[in-house]
């Protein structure tokens, strides 16, 4: 008796060095998650700041897009040319591109490729200095990151399975897309009113979704201990909750944002 309570006792604090040892992990590999998110979201506010500079007097009039603000020279450049159609589309194609590609990344290559992306992606944004007021993208930026990391966090604590969420959010998505490509021809503000109000509610289910996933994946792939893999998988997660995350701010933006 004495030997099996000795057996079962080691047994039990094995499991609970493991359990430790997950728990440890999984919290290593959200702060990879987040940490790789925030470093990519500040790339692309550079890069969308890169557009537009202070009023200075050496500034052309031409370059002028609102009472205090010029575009700087790179920016006009880039608007007035071409390139802005390329910078436009440049990001749509990568991110499908990421999911081909990513299997033959080693991790380092995947983190500088989502770099490169959030970098486009700032270039492809910075028209909301052309049309919203510094202060309204400001401020719309913290209630999003509020939001953000309330969803991302409930998402991430609670006990109740949302993996069904996905494939009803993922066709929401796209009825978004194709919406608004028809609301290009129509130009209705109802429509895009309407669009605005469901991108907000399906990119509000998708960052809790997309963050149960980050850490349901990686539990289901502790024991593998994969360093490779879960580099990959933690560019994956971020590239989704950095998806997330602007999606959700563009949204806000046409509620909350004031027009030049």
């Amino acid at each position: 008796m004495a030997d099996y309570n000795t057996i079962r006792a080691g047994q039990a604090g094995q499991a609970g060095v493991r359990t430790a040892q997950i728990d440890a992990g999984l919290r290593a590999h959200m702060n990879k998650v987040y940490g790789t998110m925030s470093v990519g979201m500040l790339i692309t506010a550079l890069a969308a700041w890169s557009i537009s500079g202070l009023a200075v007097s050496s500034v052309p009039t031409e370059y002028q897009i609102g009472a205090n603000e010029y575009l700087t020279s790179f920016g006009a450049a880039i608007y007035a040319s071409p390139l802005k159609w390329l910078i436009m589309f440049a990001p749509l194609i990568m991110v499908f591109a990421f999911g081909a590609v990513i299997n033959r990344l080693t991790a380092a290559a995947a983190q500088l490729y989502f770099y490169g992306f959030a970098m486009l992606m700032g270039l492809s944004i910075s028209s909301i200095f052309l049309v919203f007021t510094g202060y309204s993208i400001a401020q719309t930026f913290l209630v999003t990151a509020a939001a953000f990391a309330g969803l991302s966090l409930w998402g991430y604590t609670t006990k109740k399975d949302i993996s069904g969420w996905g494939s009803f959010l993922i066709m929401g998505v796209i009825g978004l897309v194709i919406a608004s490509i028809v609301n290009i021809f129509l130009g209705s503000p109802a429509v895009m009113f309407a669009i605005s109000a469901l991108g907000v509610l399906i990119f509000a289910g998708l960052t809790a979704y997309d963050t149960q996933k980050i850490k349901n994946d990686y539990l289901q792939h502790a024991h593998a201990m994969d360093s490779e893999w879960l580099g990959k998988s933690a560019i994956m997660g971020a590239l989704n909750l950095y998806l997330d995350f602007i999606n959700l701010f563009m949204f806000l933006l046409q509620f909350l944002g004031n027009r030049e």
